[in-house]
């Protein structure tokens, strides 16, 4: 009986759960009280808002630049170095150009962290690629030294100024290049390509007047393509071998051939000379003899006797140990031994 009472109560109790409210009953839900702070963000949007206007509403100009200022896209003044106020959030725009400096162009290749954005280009290999006069190939790097004159027209005068005066100096260098033989290139022309390219682009930078005055033009790397560098560089090692054994013909030329001319001159001379002083010693004894013949002519027999007397005083003396005798002489005496030891 217990167990039957406890089980009628566990169906009552779940009954009463199911069971659906009754339709009169009401229900009250609570709302939580919140508010959206739009104040507060208007206050940091406007703050922020003012901080940007203030960051920039100012800039600096460097010792060796200038600042072109625009107001809305167009030029409003010229800014000198030092501390500059301009409109803020886009009205006044300030571009700096360097104009008391060189400036610098790198073509067929380029240096990591330039401080010019244009000095390097986007495909240095395809700048690096010419063809010669003579259709072959080369590879040319070279470096475009320039300064900005006139700010002002280098802005507004071309579009785009730093790309322009790239095409503009490689389209002068193509041109020279291709006046000129590989070898010019390669070896001997260098210093006149870079004199002929620089004298070509001032002409077409003064013609343009885009505010830009090129000041030098220099070859770096002028070699051939990858597949025949090697070909070319024995050709130039022949060519270096060749200026070598030149170079030893002529300093063994040299030191022979004035050696055998000064022999040569000693020898000349020399020889002019014993024959001036042969000369000298016939003409001395032609005047001698002359005057013995005046002389002779006056007293013949005193003239041959005084002769004759100082010519054997010349050669007697010369003839050593002999006797001579008389020929009419009788006996002769045993003298032979008298200066004998």
């Amino acid at each position: 009986m217990a167990s039957i009472r406890g089980a009628n109560r566990v169906a009552e109790s779940r009954n009463a759960i199911m069971k659906p409210p009754p339709l009169d009953s009401k229900i009250t839900f609570i709302r939580p009280q919140f508010r959206f702070p739009f104040r507060w963000i208007l206050a940091a949007v406007g703050g922020i808002f003012l901080l940007m206007g203030a960051l920039s509403s100012f800039f600096t100009v460097s010792p060796e630049s200038v600042a072109i200022v625009q107001r809305f896209g167009k030029y409003h003044y010229t800014a000198n170095p030092g501390l500059h106020f301009k409109l803020p959030y886009g009205i006044d725009t300030a571009k700096i150009l360097p104009i008391r400096r060189q400036l610098k162009l790198e073509f067929g290749f380029g240096t990591p962290n330039a401080t010019n954005p244009d000095q390097s280009g986007d495909e240095p290999d395809k700048e690096r690629d010419m063809v010669t006069g003579d259709l072959n190939a080369a590879q040319v790097e070279w470096i475009l030294q320039y300064s900005i004159t006139d700010p002002q027209r280098y802005l507004f005068k071309v579009r785009n100024p730093g790309s322009t005066l790239r095409d503009l100096t490689e389209s002068v260098m193509c041109e020279v290049i291709g006046d000129r033989s590989v070898d010019e290139v390669l070896t001997i022309g260098r210093t006149s390509i870079e004199v002929e390219s620089l004298r070509k682009l001032t002409a077409v930078l003064k013609q343009i007047d885009m505010g830009v005055s090129a000041e030098q033009i220099q070859l770096k790397n002028v070699h051939p393509p990858g597949p025949v560098q090697r070909s070319f560089d024995e050709v130039n090692r022949a060519q270096q071998d060749r200026e070598t054994a030149i170079n030893q013909a002529n300093g063994e030329y040299n030191r022979v051939i004035p050696k055998a001319k000064g022999l040569a001159d000693q020898r000349i001379s020399g020889a002019e000379g014993y024959a001036v002083q042969r000369v000298n010693e016939a003409q001395g004894d032609v005047a001698r003899f002359k005057e013995l013949l005046a002389q002779y002519e006056k007293a013949p027999d005193i003239t041959k006797r005084r002769l004759y007397l100082e010519t054997m005083n010349e050669v007697l003396p010369k003839l050593g140990p002999k006797i001579i005798i008389d020929e009419d002489a009788k006996q002769f005496l045993p003298l032979m031994n008298l200066n004998s030891k």
